[in-house]
């Protein structure tokens, strides 16, 4: 946090499914020095994709959804592309739905806002793939954004509802929630980056995160986060089957692996023990979600600067204290 001008942080570790440490640092708000708790809500960025794959995953088990079948099943307007893209290709980044435009802003800061997810699709639901499904890995938020447009689908409620209902509620997840720009949500940090320029902390511009809720939009603690990683690892929340698919490189159609499974990457860490995680970057939030499956570890960790900059090898550390 020193090195880095951090104004806020929160943790939470997890170990064979008890929360065993949990704690929370500087402030939440520099304007009116609130200092951040372990409730604080913070932007988690793309560890929504995490979030959105266990709730696809718990579909998925209870039959509500398949995987295997095709977008356009589910929402007939993707039925003319000119390949099907399936839903367990988009959870794993194959689907060859294009990313924000790296030329323009204004396709990756939004503020306009969306009441509803199939508006949402109106950014990209007329451009082309980029590729075959299968045949490459192209990481992509909107990919994620028109997964949880076929969820509400399948599901017959919105996204928020669907998402509340499979994994928020069951989980106890209450600090976990869509980041609303127009409600007072309770606990909510403020929102910062670091200035070169300026050499200060300053406020993030604004951005509406309605038009990417499960790519990127959704406020989370990393208690909340510790225990979803943990129902995940427990084999009872999610069916073993179907944990293991997540938590697994899936293989393009040359036979190499991709790296990503299903909301998550899959790696190793420095000594080779397997690890499963999401890194999440938005204006005004950092996020980084770890899971060590053969030790039933889980880290997470949150900060309210959007461009503080750690990782799995940071969380590693973290991770021998408990592990060795």
């Amino acid at each position: 946090m020193k090195a880095q001008h951090i104004p806020g942080l929160s943790v939470a570790i997890a170990l064979k499914g008890n929360l065993i440490w949990k704690e929370a640092f500087g402030y939440a708000d520099l304007d009116n020095q609130v200092k951040v708790t372990t409730d604080s809500r913070f932007r988690v960025g793309s560890v929504s994709k995490s979030i959105t794959s266990v709730a696809l995953a718990k579909m998925k088990d209870e039959g509500k959804i398949d995987i295997e079948e095709t977008v356009g099943h589910y929402l007939p307007v993707f039925a003319k592309k000119k390949y099907p893209v399936t839903l367990k290709q988009l959870a794993g980044h194959l689907g060859g739905i294009r990313h924000y435009k790296d030329n323009d802003p204004s396709d990756y800061i939004h503020q306009e806002h969306y009441t509803d997810v199939p508006s949402s699709l109106d950014i990209f639901k007329n451009d082309s793939l980029l590729f075959e499904p299968g045949t490459k890995y192209y990481y992509s938020s909107y990919g994620f954004v028109l997964l949880s447009a076929a969820m509400e689908k399948a599901a017959g409620h919105n996204f928020p509802d669907l998402m509340q209902k499979e994994l928020f509620y069951p989980l106890h997840m209450t600090k976990t929630m869509p980041d609303y720009q127009d409600s007072i949500i309770s606990g909510r940090t403020a929102y910062y980056q670091w200035s070169k320029e300026d050499q200060k902390v300053v406020r993030s511009p604004f951005e509406d995160l309605s038009y990417k809720w499960a790519g990127g939009g959704f406020l989370s603690t990393p208690t909340d986060l510790a225990l979803m990683g943990s129902a995940l690892l427990s084999g009872k929340f999610i069916k073993p089957a179907t944990a293991e698919l997540m938590m697994t490189s899936q293989q393009l159609k040359n036979g190499k692996n991709s790296g990503y499974g299903m909301g998550f990457r899959i790696g190793t860490d420095s000594k080779g023990r397997k690890i499963v995680h999401h890194g999440g970057v938005a204006l005004g939030g950092r996020a980084f979600l770890l899971l060590y499956p053969d030790q039933n570890l889980v880290i997470a960790v949150t900060t309210n600067q959007g461009d503080a900059q750690f990782g799995e090898r940071h969380l590693e550390k973290l991770a021998n204290l408990f592990i060795e």
